[in-house]
């Protein structure tokens, strides 16, 4: 009742606060922070070819959307700079209370940029309408184990929980479910169009927003009100992001000056280009990235939808594809060794991981096999070459996807046995239309929300999985569920070895390559080595420009 009444009286200030941000904002749209580029005066520039597709953290679930959000929402927990594992962040404690309740206390004196005070009620709000508003590019089928959100007073709230003893639940809260937003801005029950959140200045994070023209340009303002676990806030006061349609133009940006840093996506031959410039350093992090294939149930080839429906005959074209792709020649023809090949639905390096596809598929030493497909499919009763309609994003991915894509198909079609029609759209129209069953197969890319192997899986294979692909297995969900409440750790990893075995036999999903995190900057751009090895996600919050 308390954290109700608190947001009571603050009401009466919101219309105000949102008409003098839309004045800022309106000043600030010729885009004159952008004139400093990076040349001093605490500005650094980040040029990235990613797009975003909403900055409301319940209308989207991909890397670019969530560069921006990382930078301007809190989030209860974060990852610490320089290391794998979460820690309270707008939280000033949070731990499990009984065992199926997890306490989070926030710390005292948070507000928004716009000077709303952030309370339990804005927590419960933010969790609340996740799981109303369910869009189908959001996040939140993260909360598959939240029953219910309980704001007991403003600073205290409790998250009861499905299953107990949820081992994953604290690293849930800083994934992109996690962003704490002003219920005051966001609507309850629809998406937020992103020009009402800046105008709304509803940030908590390192950073505000102070321009922004979505996928052109943001420019970022520190928050010297944050309260969180990156200890004093940003190291820089501005910090500007600019939006490249081609790589090529990005290559030349970073080569030429005008822009600090290049976060994704440069190709490989750039990237091997550029390793000889003086002036700049080519920074590699841990390599969470991986790039897999989507299998729609309905609507691929014997999809349950599709003509001659057959559930047999679709597993067969599956693994028939997984018999053919050559990971190897991928890799290094496409990438030049920056990405390596993958034979796991959980990447190499990560607790749990095993090579189940190595061992099931191909000559089972990681090299493809024609026989085995054409035996697979003969198996199956399956005699006519198969069309195969496969899709791709031409601009979200960077620019070697048109080149990896041509090299799958030919891949397919030098065994005849596969027909491929290679299609490709703009990652905007792309991200809708693949949760609308109008692709039967498709390329998408993942970077985990947390570094645990629950962030390859949970996503992907629970019956209400973020791919909307129609694919469930009762014994999958039984398995996912159970390894997320099991804190033993050798049980556990036995379980994750486990799950991985299904995903191999099912093949709702086909991984086939794993990369490192790469940014290109000026020799005198600092923290971008913490960044990558801190997290997933790309933290301006940590660069700072080298002094003398």
């Amino acid at each position: 009742m308390a954290a109700q009444t608190a947001h009571a009286r603050r009401r009466m200030l919101t219309l105000s606060a949102l008409s003098v941000s839309a004045l800022v904002l309106a000043g600030c749209a010729g885009g004159g922070a952008a004139g400093g580029g990076g040349d001093g005066g605490g500005v650094i520039t980040v040029g990235t070819t990613d797009k975003v597709v909403s900055i409301d953290p319940a209308g989207s679930y991909d890397n670019g959307s969530f560069a921006v959000m990382t930078q301007v929402y809190g989030s209860l927990m974060r990852s610490e700079p320089g290391g794998p594992e979460v820690s309270p962040d707008l939280a000033e404690s949070a731990e499990f209370t009984s065992p199926n309740v997890y306490t989070v206390k926030l710390r005292e004196g948070l507000k928004f940029t716009n000077g709303n005070e952030l309370t339990s009620s804005d927590v419960k709000f933010s969790f609340d309408r996740q799981v109303k508003i369910n869009d189908p590019n959001g996040p939140a089928s993260l909360l598959y184990n939240l029953d219910e959100v309980v704001a007991v007073d403003d600073l205290t709230v409790e998250f009861h929980l499905k299953q107990e003893n949820d081992v994953i639940f604290p690293q849930i809260l800083s994934s992109p479910v996690g962003p704490i937003v002003d219920e005051d801005v966001f609507s309850p029950d629809a998406i937020t169009p992103d020009e009402e959140i800046v105008a709304g200045d509803a940030f908590a994070g390192p950073y505000r927003i102070d321009t922004y023209e979505k996928n052109s340009l943001v420019s970022y303002k520190k928050n010297p009100d944050y309260q969180g676990v990156i200890e004093g806030g940003a190291k820089t006061e501005n910090i500007i992001t600019k939006y490249y349609a081609d790589a090529s133009n990005l290559k030349l940006e970073i080569q030429n000056g005008s822009i600090d840093v290049a976060w994704r996506s440069l190709s490989a031959t750039d990237i091997s280009d550029l390793r000889g410039v003086d002036t700049l350093k080519v920074h590699e992090g841990p390599g969470g990235e991986i790039r897999y294939l989507v299998f729609n149930f309905n609507t691929m080839p014997y999809g349950a939808k599709a003509d001659g429906a057959d559930a047999d005959k679709a597993l067969a074209v599956r693994q028939a594809i997984a018999h053919l792709i050559d990971r190897d020649e991928l890799a290094e023809q496409v990438y030049q060794g920056t990405y390596t090949p993958l034979y796991s639905h959980v990447p190499a390096g990560l607790t749990g991981a095993t090579e189940e596809l190595k061992s099931m598929y191909g000559d089972g030493q990681g090299k493809s096999s024609l026989d085995k497909a054409k035996q697979v499919l003969a198996d199956a009763g399956i005699t006519e070459t198969v069309t195969l309609d496969l899709q791709y994003s031409n601009d979200h991915y960077g620019p070697s996807s048109a080149d990896e894509y041509a090299l799958i198909k030919n891949q397919l079609e030098a065994s005849g046995l596969f027909k491929v029609n290679l299609q490709t759209t703009e990652w905007g129209q792309y991200s809708k239309d693949r949760t609308e069953d109008l692709y039967p197969v498709y390329q998408l890319g993942w970077f985990p929300d947390y570094s645990d192997a629950d962030s390859y899986l949970t996503p992907f294979f629970l019956t209400e999985n973020f791919l909307g692909n129609h694919y469930a297995n009762p014994k999958m969900d039984e398995l996912i569920l159970k390894q997320a409440v099991t804190a033993d750790e050798g049980e556990r990893e036995k379980l994750l070895g486990d799950i991985q075995k299904i995903a191999a036999e099912d093949l709702s999903t086909l991984p086939y390559l794993q990369g490192s995190q790469i940014a290109v900057a000026k020799t005198d751009i600092e923290g971008i080595d913490k960044t990558l090895d801190s997290s997933y996600t790309f933290r301006f919050a940590l660069l700072e420009r080298k002094q003398g």
